[in-house]
């Protein structure tokens, strides 16, 4: 190893207290040499919170005003907590304490436990998933995996904001949670919960921070002997700290004022955990005499991302907005974000994965590139584009799609039901295969229309529409498919999906991007449903919904891609757009898109407000090609084909036969208990009404119109297209 090779990666410790302030920006050193009383830091994405905190540490220690054994610095995440002591390794402040809330707290729970309580600190469960399992069946209430994930969140959610199990009811609905199940069964199930854990001797994660509150609330000797061991504390990503956090940081500090704070109100995205950002905001009222210090320099993305990120800030509302901070890059000048629309989701992740592939092999590390989606559900599609165009990938913060109990639960299920082939009763009125995963989906409890509210129920059920729109894709490139067919299929998906994924292109939900970087970002799915949230109703969860895009966009440097698709799946009703959040932000919104295959990075995608040629759409396999009835180009696309004409030509669709067709579906598939595309598709009601058939044989050439829903469903659609009213609303057989 060189000497230069050494000093990169050792460097050494600077030699004086002022060399620890060289380098830093005018901001970062007022920060350093604010040592004295409450200080507030209101530090915007990239502008070097982190350095500038650790140097006020060093800077304090190195001269001599703070001892390194009196400091606790803490954060959030272990990975946080273990950057924060490197850095201050490296700059000569060692014996500084940096640590999560819940590690210093269990430290000292565990030293004081045996004086406060006596004996030996209980057993800490991993999981309390299995004490709400057991909690749930003492008090004879049924809950599912998915249900059960969402009661644990509760139950955690109600430690964090210091609400027993009495109080549960009121404060869920002054917080305007979805609740999973009824608030008085919840209330119950969390009181049941304290029950078996007090039976059994142990405590959980949250229990950790309530009893060493408790301790230091009620011996105050104890309480005198942490406070003379830390008198000066720095607590990072201040604005997720909860309730609960916020409590033990004031027993900490007892009546002094020699702390802190660092944050952005900005990045708040975890309100659902019980973080708020109140705590930063009403920083200055608690503390008047409070120094505030501003970093908006921001060091780590371009102009041109900045740019982006700084507008969705400007159209928030709220609290949190009214405190935003405008960030100044101080990076060169580089690429405008990109803005790709494209048909569907799968073609969204084809295209994607097309421009990775191109990236790599023009030299930018797989490491330096990422994939940020709203939603774990989301991951399936991006995993099996990336494994199609042999492009390594890690999961980041999520189950690989085909690890998840609810899919591994599912595929054991339709297994069972190809084995059996025809034989099974919950086939028999499934007419194809699409009809068929979904009634065996249906058997485990999925319902065609999603769960209201959001959780683990929300996420299960996408899982699981996955499943079912991978079975609906899966038998339009392959008519004949069977359930057996579908099955070599997914077990080639997974296999091909676990294959080892090292340094590679990173997949992560927002949530669990926060505090991470690359070169390249691309933020998908970026459209009214899914940014935000379909379940997020009220403005509060509106504006999370905003700034959980805002931390999407700042975590790119320099290449930033933003798209969305039109509809699901192939063939489906292109009824989807942008994201409101990008509305006035991205070229030609408000104006007709322009559509163009190689800005937006692949076939099948749509680039706004950049002129460019119409591209072909994206190719399905299909057994009987055909010819566009408006411009004669020949279609392999099964959406396509059922139309008989481009997506891109003109249509002469009737709207309103479209719309009562529609109409009548709904009802009938409300009777049948079936989803409505078991009636029949968007695309073949589309069809229909550009054909507007007048007799059975007419109807019959129509693609998607088989002989047997011909026989059950003829009569009624005939009579619709000629205008006419049906007895009885069109009754089912």
């Amino acid at each position: 190893m060189t000497a230069a090779t050494h000093s990169t990666l050792f460097p050494q410790a600077p030699d004086s207290a002022d060399a620890v302030l060289e380098g830093l920006d005018p901001e970062q050193r007022e920060v350093a040499t604010a040592l004295h009383g409450p200080v507030c830091v209101l530090a915007g994405a990239g502008t070097g919170k982190t350095r500038a905190i650790t140097h006020r540490i060093a800077y304090g220690v190195r001269a001599g005003i703070l001892q390194p054994s009196s400091v606790l610095a803490v954060t959030f995440t272990s990975r946080a907590a273990g950057e924060m002591r490197g850095r201050l390794r490296q700059l000569g402040a060692t014996g500084v304490q940096a640590r999560t809330f819940h590690s210093a707290a269990l430290r000292q729970l565990q030293y004081f436990w045996p004086k406060a309580v006596g004996g030996s600190l209980p057993r800490i469960v991993d999981r309390k998933i299995q004490l709400v399992a057991d909690a749930a069946a003492a008090s004879r209430i049924r809950l599912d995996r998915g249900e059960l994930r969402d009661v644990t969140a509760e139950i955690e959610w109600s430690k964090v904001t210091q609400t027993v199990p009495a109080e549960y009811a009121a404060a869920a609905a002054k917080a305007g949670r979805e609740a999973p199940r009824d608030r008085a069964e919840i209330a119950a199930l969390y009181a049941a919960y304290e029950d078996v854990k007090r039976d059994r001797g142990v405590i959980d994660f949250e229990d950790v921070l309530l009893l060493t509150v408790a301790i230091l609330q009620d011996q105050h000797d104890i309480a005198e002997a942490v406070r003379a061991q830390y008198q000066h504390f720095v607590v990072d990503e201040y604005q997720d700290v909860s309730p609960l956090q916020q409590r033990l940081l004031e027993l900490w500090l007892g009546e002094r004022d020699s702390l802190c704070v660092v944050g952005d109100a900005s990045q708040t995205i975890y309100s659902f955990t019980g973080a708020t950002p109140d705590h930063l905001l009403d920083f200055r009222t608690r503390h008047p005499g409070a120094t505030v210090v501003k970093l908006v320099r921001d060091y780590r993305s371009t102009p041109q991302v900045v740019h982006l990120a700084n507008g969705l800030l400007i159209q928030a509302r709220g609290r949190a907005a009214d405190h935003r901070l405008e960030l100044i890059s101080q990076r060169a000048s580089g690429p405008e974000p990109t803005y790709a629309e494209y048909t569907d989701e799968p073609a969204e992740a084809e295209g994607a994965a097309r421009r990775i592939r191109d990236l790599i092999t023009s030299g930018v590390p797989a490491s330096e590139i990422a994939i940020l989606f709203r939603t774990n559900s989301q991951s399936e599609t991006y995993e099996q584009a990336l494994a199609d165009a042999g492009v390594p990938y890690q999961l980041r913060g999520a189950e690989r799609f085909f690890d998840r109990p609810e899919v591994k639960r599912a595929i054991h299920a339709l297994r069972g039901a190809a084995r059996f082939g025809g034989n099974d009763s919950l086939l028999d009125d499934a007419p194809d295969l699409p009809a068929q995963v979904r009634a065996v989906l249906s058997g485990d409890g999925w319902t065609n229309q999603p769960p209201a509210g959001s959780g683990a129920v929300r996420e299960r059920w996408e899982s699981l529409a996955a499943l079912a729109h991978l079975a609906q894709d899966f038998a339009t490139a392959k008519p004949e498919a069977t359930l057996g067919d579908l099955m070599s299929e997914l077990d080639e998906r997974a296999g091909a999906q676990h294959a080892p994924t090292v340094q590679g292109v990173t997949l992560a939900s927002l949530h669990s991007a926060k505090g991470l970087e690359w070169d390249v970002v691309f933020l998908v799915g970026v459209a009214e449903g899914m940014m935000p949230i379909t379940y997020a109703k009220t403005e509060e969860q509106i504006e999370e919904e905003r700034r959980l895009l805002y931390v999407g966009v700042t975590r790119a440097r320099e290449h930033l891609s933003v798209s969305w698709a039109q509809s699901r799946s192939p063939g489906g009703r292109a009824s989807r757009r942008p994201s409101r959040f990008l509305d006035g932000l991205r070229p030609g919104s408000g104006s007709t898109a322009t559509r163009t295959g190689t800005a937006a990075g692949g076939t099948g995608g749509i680039e706004r407000g950049i002129p460019g040629t119409i591209p072909s759409a994206v190719r399905r396999t299909t057994r009987t090609p055909a010819r566009c009835r408006v411009c004669g180009r020949t279609l392999s696309d099964a959406g396509e084909m059922k139309l008989m004409r481009c997506d891109d030509c003109p249509s002469d669709m009737d709207e309103g036969l479209y719309e009562r067709l529609r109409d009548w579906r709904a009802i009938q598939a409300q009777r049948s208990g079936q989803p409505d595309f078991c009636v029949f598709t968007d695309k073949t009601l589309m069809a229909i009404a550009e054909n507007v058939p007048s007799s059975p044989a007419e109807l019959a050439r129509i693609p998607g119109v088989r002989a047997r829903k011909l026989n059950r469903f003829g009569p009624d659609v005939l009579a619709i297209c000629a205008g006419q009213e049906l007895e009885g609303e069109g009754d089912d057989e």
